[in-house]
């Protein structure tokens, strides 16, 4: 019978996993914040079209 070193245990694994969601997470917040923090300029002109009644077609 041959035995082998499980040189890995599970409490590392998920400890890497929950610090690479972490981190993830934290860039995900930055890239939000800096988002927002963006000063977009609002529209001037405000869009004004008139339909007429003609282009409707009544479906029963």
């Amino acid at each position: 019978m041959q035995f082998t070193k499980n040189t890995s245990s599970d409490k590392s694994n998920l400890v890497s996993l929950i610090v690479k969601i972490g981190l993830i997470l934290a860039v995900l917040v930055t890239i939000v914040f800096f988002i927002n923090k963006i000063d977009f300029p609002a529209p001037k002109k405000e869009i004004d079209k008139i339909i007429p009644n003609e282009n409707f077609k009544i479906v029963k």
